[in-house]
Formats: structure tokens, sequence, C-alpha cells
């Protein structure tokens, strides 16, 4: 398995990860991981360094594939503005942007953001892939199927060969091995959806996917890269047991241990403190285990 540093923290190492989440997005679907006003997002960054955060990513537009959340790229990037400089003057730890536009992680990566989080896997913007390999930084490659196709499942195999077609993309621009951290994209294969970043199936449902992506996740070692997961609070949860966004913490923190075991080094979340008190806990375990 690859490693990569993202400032000074070692991605792939075997000690998993845990990536908080800002939301400078009115419009994401977890309202409570929200936070617009500049005093807000500094206490929440702040808050999710103390209870245990190895690194924060801020968003300034909503990607779910079910929401009408498409925004201009000024207004994305006035977001983000105010929100890297309120968690930048008071946070230490690496900071991502989550973004699929090339002019926008421009301006993250210029403020002094670590790793661009790109959902669309460098192939939504023509730029990305040059803003990413001038800026010498890691990104996360999200499995962003091709738009004129519509994939059967969006199963294991078919997301490791988008995952792949990202990777050669990478290659292609000159961006390095050890920069490169893989997603398999929790929540992001629709039959449809209200805005260009999701990947069309047919043949499954997408709560289905998502669930067997999870089941199957050892195989993304094929690639030979760090994985990067979001399931916190996803709507596939949502689906299958009837549950709020505010109802679905426990399954989102048994998911995500799931994830570790079967091979995941980034655990994306909202929900920081119960997730570092469950990979600690696992960690533990793990030892006893050996002993």
């Amino acid at each position: 398995m690859g490693k990569v540093k993202i400032r000074n923290l070692e991605i792939g190492n075997g000690k998993p990860k845990i990536m908080g989440i800002i939301n400078a997005s009115p419009e994401s679907f977890y309202k409570e991981s929200i936070a617009t006003g500049k005093k807000i997002i500094s206490e929440r960054a702040i808050e999710m360094e103390e209870e245990g955060a190895d690194l924060i990513d801020i968003g300034g537009m909503s990607t779910a594939p079910y929401g009408h959340t498409f925004v201009s790229a000024n207004k994305e990037v006035e977001r983000l503005r105010n929100s890297i400089s309120a968690v930048k003057d008071v946070c230490s730890i690496p900071l991502s942007v989550d973004t699929p536009r090339a002019e926008v992680a421009k301006v993250s990566i210029d403020m002094g953001v670590d790793l661009v989080n790109d959902v669309t896997g460098l192939k939504y913007d023509e730029k990305m892939k040059s803003v990413v390999f001038s800026s010498g930084l890691p990104v996360i490659i999200g499995a962003y199927g091709d738009r004129s196709v519509t994939y059967n499942s969006g199963d294991i195999a078919e997301t490791i060969d988008i995952l792949q077609k990202s990777l050669v993309l990478a290659d292609e621009s000159g961006i390095s091995e050890d920069k490169l951290i893989v997603d398999p994209l929790i929540g992001f294969f629709r039959e449809r959806g209200n805005n260009p970043f999701f990947t069309k199936i047919s043949r499954q449902n997408w709560y289905d996917r998502d669930v067997g992506i999870i089941s199957n996740l050892k195989h993304l070692s094929n690639l030979s890269k760090p994985i990067c997961i979001s399931v916190s609070r996803k709507s596939f949860i949502g689906h299958l047991f009837k549950l709020t966004e505010t109802e679905r913490l426990i399954p989102s923190i048994i998911l995500q241990v799931i994830c570790v075991l079967n091979g995941t080094d980034i655990i994306r979340t909202h929900d920081v403190k119960e997730t570092r008190v469950a990979l600690e806990l696992l960690e533990r375990m793990s030892k006893q285990l050996s002993t």
C-alpha cells in the first residue's frame, strides 16, 4: 500500500486518520455540519481539533446528487475564503478543500490548504489536473464515471475501473503516485440527480450499491493507494432504516469501524469525538488480540 503525506501527516501507515467536515454551504444535507459565520467556523475547528481530528475538510458547495445545491464559482470562492481564513487563524492541523472546480481549488491552494478533495476524480473540470500538479499537493480522487455512460450497478469492480481511469489521468498530468488517495464515493451513484456530480447507474438501487461497496472495500487495496471514505450520516442509512440525519449517528459509527477493518485510511466524518472513541477502542482491542 502506498503512503501519502499531507503536510507532516502520513496516510497509509496502518493508523486510520479522522477528517472532520466543516460545511460552509447552507445547502448541505446535514444541517448541524453547516457553519457560515467566521466565529462559528473558528469554534467548530477548535472543537474538532480538540476532539481528535487529524485534518479538516472544508466545503463551499454541496455536491449531494439529490439536492438543488449548485452555486456559482464566485459564491463558492467567497464562502471558502471566509472559512479557510477562519480555520487557519485558530487551527494547526492540515486543511483540505472539497471542490470539483479548478479555479476554486487554486484560490484555496493560494490560501494555504494542504489537500484537494475532488469528488469528480479530476474529470469534471479539465483544468483541475494542472492546478493539482502545479501545487504539488496531494489529492483525493473520487470515483466519478463518464457522464455519457450509464453503468450497471456501480459495484466494486466498476468503481475500481472508474478510479483507475482517474489515476491514469493523474499520471498523464504528472501528478506523483505518492500524492494520490482514492475514495469510492458513498452516495454518488444514482439513477438520476439534480447536479452533474453523480455517476449514473441503472441496474441496482443506490442504497444497495453503497452497502455493497462498504462490504467489499478490501478489494480497493488492488489500487495500492490509501483509501478515504465518508459514510457519516449518509442518505442510504436514512433510506434503509427511515432515520433522519440526526438519528444516524450510531449506524454511522458502526459503518466507520467496518470501513477501518476493511482497510480505510481516512474516515471523513461529521462526528469527530464519537469516531475517535470508536477507533481508539478498536485499536486497543486489536492490541489485546495480538498479545
